[in-house]
């Protein structure tokens, strides 16, 4: 089903912001996507958030890990990434639901957010300096990881497909390291 709601005309920020409000909805190039989200992803989600937070638990200077933050790209797009994390000195303000574009954004499948997620908001995230995306792929269960080979380079130049039995790593998080073994859970039975 897609959840997408009808719009007679692409938005601003400003005006979606001026919307009734209403959970979990994204502005993608001015059109107003709405995802709720499902068992799965939360999952996810949680597996995630928790191994980032750990890992910037164990150690002083790691930044900071968290949930479902709100961030304006432009003034046609205002995205809420699953999973956050800022580098050090970068964390979010604590009194302020917009935050600034974060060192790792994390996108999980949704049914209605999947081409927007691989299509224009990837497009919008490496336009605007994301040094790195994980798309989480729950059907086929993999992570797709984008990234700059250096802060200067201006798109993302290293792309890894990883599936169950690799692990999801980091060079931005020297030490962290997540078997997506365990980040999707057992296999279903057959």
């Amino acid at each position: 089903m897609d959840s997408t709601m009808a719009v007679a005309q692409r938005l601003t920020v400003a005006e979606f912001f001026e919307l009734p409000d209403e959970r979990w909805t994204t502005l993608v190039d001015g059109e107003v996507v709405v995802s709720p989200p499902r068992l799965v992803h939360q999952r996810i989600e949680l597996a995630l958030t928790i191994a980032l937070v750990n890992w910037c638990d164990a150690a002083p200077g790691r930044g900071e890990a968290t949930l479902p933050l709100g961030i304006v790209l432009d003034d046609r797009n205002y995205y809420e990434p699953d999973v956050l994390w800022f580098s050090d000195g970068r964390e979010p303000g604590p009194q302020t639901w917009l935050q600034p574009l974060p060192d790792i954004a994390v996108e999980i499948r949704a049914p209605s957010t999947w081409r927007f997620d691989i299509g224009p908001k990837k497009r919008r995230y490496e336009q605007h300096g994301l040094p790195e995306l994980w798309l989480v792929d729950t059907v086929a269960e993999e992570v797709f990881a984008f990234r700059r080979a250096t802060p200067a380079a201006p798109e993302f130049d290293v792309v890894l497909e990883l599936a169950r039995g690799d692990a999801l790593t980091s060079p931005r998080l020297p030490g962290f390291e997540l078997a997506l073994d365990r980040l999707f859970g057992p296999k279903p039975a057959a």
